[in-house]
């Protein structure tokens, strides 16, 4: 039981002295590391390697304010609302009443099945992809079209296309594509949208936006905006921020579709540790580029490392990798477990690939030196 402040800052990870409190393990000596990660020694710990978070956690800025924002949790930050919306707003240099946030990317994903399906309506979206919207749009009755990906893992928008229809609600295109970490060509989804009806909305899910390199085929539609009024699209602070546990994500939208959905987002959702951290995120652009640049290296390890062993992942423009092993996923997946590293759920129809988060480098020595367990694992590497 938590007794007093000092054991809840100790709770924390924060020092109890107030020296120590500026000097809290979420930095070391260098200024440039972040939330300590999980120890690998502990008996009962798992390595999480299975829910694409960002292993280094925040920036020593966002985690000092963090510290500071430790006195507000007593109180409800209602006043707080309209400048989290402004700061997000002004980041993207787009209207206020454009804005939506809420309790992570994933609530905007069930307050736009809300909004825009329902009986008789129709949701179509890609397969494997991220899977919330689904469970959303079956909760409210919508019928679900899956859609395999095509040959390089981008949706297949052609066959997306011939399913639309005058029911059709909305469609759902995650881009970077969780758990294939591939891209859809940003010509391809315009051209997608310019044929659908006008009451179909498309949902964009930029969850994985930072970790791209430039490229002439890959834009996002907050940075870059098409102008369409049926285009949604969500951003989250639980990525490249690394603040997967603070909960916050938004909608950039049109602010007549944010109305719409506004009216099913859970009041109160904002908590007063994140309010407080807003802006000092989105405003650490050096820490941006440390995290997608620290992302790429990780990322380029573990492709030479699976390259050695005759492995090929898909091309990652994400925090994660999925590769197929030619062999089940849910043995791999439960060889795994069984040696306290937990990788990414199985994601049918692709039984054969498994996804892997990108954490430390001591966490990817755990990764490998549990894959070289495999009984087969050899097998491949001499194929």
């Amino acid at each position: 039981m938590i007794k007093s402040r000092r054991d809840f800052l100790r709770s924390l990870g924060v020092g109890t002295a107030a020296g120590a409190a500026l000097r809290s393990p979420l930095e070391n000596i260098s200024g440039t590391s972040l939330f300590q990660p999980g120890r690998l020694s502990a008996s009962d710990e798992f390595i999480r390697l299975n829910s694409n978070e960002n292993a280094y956690g925040p920036s020593p800025r966002v985690a000092s304010a963090i510290r500071s924002a430790i006195d507000m949790v007593n109180r409800y930050p209602f006043m707080k609302y309209e400048e989290v919306t402004e700061r997000i707003a002004s980041f993207h240099g787009v209207k206020p009443e454009q804005v939506l946030f809420a309790c992570g990317s994933t609530e905007i994903l069930r307050v736009a099945a809300c909004a825009f399906l329902g009986s008789g309506k129709k949701l179509i979206q890609g397969l494997p992809t991220f899977e919330s919207v689904e469970h959303y749009a079956k909760a409210v009755g919508s019928e679900v079209v899956s859609v395999p990906l095509d040959r390089s893992f981008a949706h297949d928008l052609g066959r997306m296309l011939s399913h639309v229809d005058a029911s059709t609600g909305l469609v759902y295109v995650c881009n970077p594509n969780n758990p294939t970490g591939s891209l859809t060509p940003r010509n391809d989804i315009e051209n997608f949208i310019s044929r659908l009806p006008a009451n179909t909305k498309v949902l964009v899910d930029e969850a994985y936006h930072h970790y791209v390199i430039p490229t002439g085929m890959y834009s996002s539609f907050i940075d870059n905006p098409l102008g369409d009024e049926r285009v949604i699209v969500t951003r989250t602070f639980s990525k490249i921020y690394g603040l997967a546990g603070l909960r916050l994500g938004y909608a950039v939208a049109s602010p007549d579709v944010i109305e719409k959905i506004r009216q099913f987002a859970t009041e109160d959702s904002l908590n007063a540790i994140v309010a407080e951290v807003v802006g000092v995120a989105l405003n650490d652009a050096a820490a941006v580029r440390e995290s997608v640049r620290r992302n790429r290296n990780d990322c380029q390890e573990f492709f030479n490392r699976a390259m050695t062993r005759n492995l090929k992942p898909i091309d990652s423009h994400a925090n994660f990798v999925m590769m197929n092993i030619q062999h089940p996923a849910a043995e791999v997946i439960e060889h795994f477990r069984k040696h306290k590293v937990l990788i990414g759920r199985l994601f049918p129809p692709m039984d054969n690939y498994i996804r892997v988060s990108l954490g430390t480098p001591d966490e990817m020595q755990a990764f490998w030196r549990t894959w070289d367990l495999l009984p087969w694992s050899n097998k491949l590497m001499h194929h």
